[in-house]
């Protein structure tokens, strides 16, 4: 069931995401050659905890970290290690999600090490525009769920060939990391397509893969990677439609 927010629920969700974009910002400074996806995961620990807010991820159904951090082939759900240190043309995805006084917004940014290659650097572009359009497209009068998948999966697969991950897809967030609706980035007629209404607060998160969409999940029961090892990339905010149309709750 869609648990629909009033504009308080809505608030506190926005508050929470405030400190989750300035977290990310931040990172811009971290992330570089050198550093180890531990680093990253600290001080994203750190920073939520001096911002009053929990690490949601930090024991979610055993996750040992307070972030996923998934570098080049890695799609989502990179745990984070001491003996992972980022190269020079590394991409990695920084999944974050945090609780503020109850509510909980969620995002994902991808960050380039050093000089990545072109070809990286275009799957990264791209992926990032797949996000804005799915907001575009949920932003418009009498939008469906499924518009947002259908303009992802538009601008990643029809126009540029890249593989649009089916396994794993956007959802609703608030009270918890994982609501409905379900919010993928592509489009099947069987597929659940519910109106987007007020009140409603979902995360839009394309995960693109360079070459096949398909996946699978390492023994740790955690990491998610491309089955055929090229690299993917991964961008998503919170979301809300208000009365007066959608807002992006993870932005500055």
């Amino acid at each position: 069931m869609i648990q629909l927010k009033r504009p308080h629920e809505i608030e506190g969700i926005r508050t929470s995401g405030k400190v989750l974009a300035e977290c990310l910002l931040r990172l811009d400074e971290i992330i570089k050659e050198g550093v180890s996806t531990w680093d990253i995961d600290k001080f994203c620990y750190s920073f939520i905890k001096e911002h009053r807010g929990i690490p949601s991820c930090l024991g979610y159904c055993g996750y040992p970290n307070s972030a996923c951090v998934s570098v080049n082939e890695v799609v989502i759900h990179g745990i984070p290690s001491k003996k992972k240190i980022l190269n020079n043309g590394d991409i990695v995805s920084v999944d974050l999600c945090v609780t503020l006084d109850g509510y909980v917004s969620d995002s994902t940014r991808t960050y380039e090490v050093g000089n990545v290659s072109p070809e990286v650097h275009k799957l990264n572009v791209v992926t990032k525009k797949c996000l804005d359009l799915g907001i575009e497209a949920a932003s418009k009068k009498g939008a469906r769920i499924l518009d947002v998948g259908s303009a992802v999966f538009k601008k990643a697969f029809t126009e540029n060939g890249y593989g649009v991950v089916r396994d794993y897809a956007g959802h609703g967030v608030g009270f918890d990391i994982h609501e409905e609706p379900e919010v993928p980035n592509y489009v099947d007629k069987l597929l659940p397509n519910p109106r987007i209404k007020p009140g409603m607060v979902f995360a839009i998160e394309p995960m693109i893969n360079m070459g096949t969409w398909r996946v699978k999940v390492l023994k740790d029961g955690w990491t998610v990677v491309t089955q055929d090892e090229k690299p993917a990339c991964h961008w998503e905010h919170t979301v809300a439609m208000t009365d007066n149309g959608l807002e992006v709750l993870t932005l500055l």
